[in-house]
């Protein structure tokens, strides 16, 4: 599942419109990785969005 595992953030829902406003459902999915992180001292392999990496909320293991 497209989920991050720090923040939460999940595939959001919506329409696509046309120009001639014809709607279509659709997805937006967030950008998701797995890295190796460091978590309570432990090396886990944790799926975080770029938002997240970005940040700084997570520190990657090296």
């Amino acid at each position: 599942m497209a989920k991050c595992e720090i923040c939460g953030k999940l595939p959001r829902r919506g329409f696509k419109l046309s120009h001639s406003h014809i709607r279509s459902k659709r997805t937006w999915a967030p950008n998701i990785h797995r890295v190796k992180a460091d978590v309570d001292g432990h090396i886990k392999r944790i799926k975080v969005c770029t938002g997240c990496l970005r940040s700084g909320k997570v520190k990657r293991a090296q």
